[in-house]
């Protein structure tokens, strides 16, 4: 079994020992591209009407916060001919409250912005459901950490793909594939130094495709390798599945997906 993880970082501390000035650096900036978060994610159980989508654009690099786009039309538009209209309600989110899913129906996404048309299509992929959870206490480097897994049982009869989310007080991701372990119980692993008894941890399986799976394989190894600091060459462009129809040299960033979840919360003991 392939097992990855992917940490997000959330900022960066510089402490300059000899300096009274802070020193902010030229860089070069491009024009600004659009990205387009897509992904719709349907909760076992749940009637999956309500769905959302983030549509923005790239930011300078001294620049926080979301730099939304409220003013593009987006929908979907199913196999089946069905119509789902996103309608924008600030800060560059989209929701349709209408949305019907179905299980290995194909989906188009279509976003109109700025004189372009940009699409993308792809499969609503199932999941099967979590089974359990065990706890144990010999993860990490002192063989004393809490480490927690998540037992599925996967399918003999398909090839599978799987994003596990792990979320205590950051959120752990994680993209397994069933190449060497189908049809066996398996189970998503989390382990983390700062976990304690009493911390609740939300747990998430979800289908993907292997076409994702393989964009989240790229995108987790740039990212793990790219620790040379700001003035290292940087990698090459992930680009998504997401197509600019007007102009496809000018591709956005993002992925349009469509994944089953299945979900619970663990309380550790």
């Amino acid at each position: 079994m392939k097992r990855f993880a992917t940490y997000i970082y959330c900022g960066m501390i510089m402490l300059l020992t000899a300096c009274e000035d802070v020193v902010q650096v030229d860089l070069d900036e491009s024009e600004p591209k659009l990205v387009i978060e897509a992904s719709i994610l349907w909760e076992k159980g749940s009637s999956g009407n309500t769905q959302n989508i983030i549509i923005s654009k790239t930011s300078p690099f001294y620049e926080s916060g979301r730099n939304a786009v409220d003013n593009a039309q987006v929908r979907l538009i199913s196999s089946e001919n069905e119509v789902f209209p996103f309608v924008s309600s600030g800060d560059g989110m989209y929701t349709a409250t209408n949305f019907n899913p179905v299980i290995n129906r194909e989906y188009k996404l279509v976003v109109d912005y700025d004189g372009s048309l940009y699409e993308a299509t792809e499969v609503l992929k199932s999941v099967v459901g979590l089974d359990s959870v065990v706890q144990s206490r010999a993860g990490g480097f002192s063989g004393e950490d809490y480490e927690i897994k998540a037992y599925y049982q996967d399918p003999a009869e398909t090839e599978d793909f799987y994003l596990f989310k792990f979320k205590n007080e950051l959120s752990n991701l994680e993209i397994y594939e069933d190449e060497f372990t189908n049809g066996n119980s398996i189970f998503g692993y989390y382990s983390d130094e700062d976990i304690e008894a009493g911390d609740e941890i939300g747990i998430q399986i979800q289908g993907i495709s292997k076409d994702y799976y393989q964009y989240l394989y790229i995108l987790r190894s740039q990212v793990g390798n790219n620790q040379g600091g700001p003035f290292e060459t940087m990698p090459a462009t992930v680009r998504g599945n997401i197509i600019n129809k007007t102009q496809p040299e000018n591709f956005p960033f993002g992925y349009f997906r469509l994944s089953e979840v299945d979900k619970l919360n663990y309380t550790v003991q």
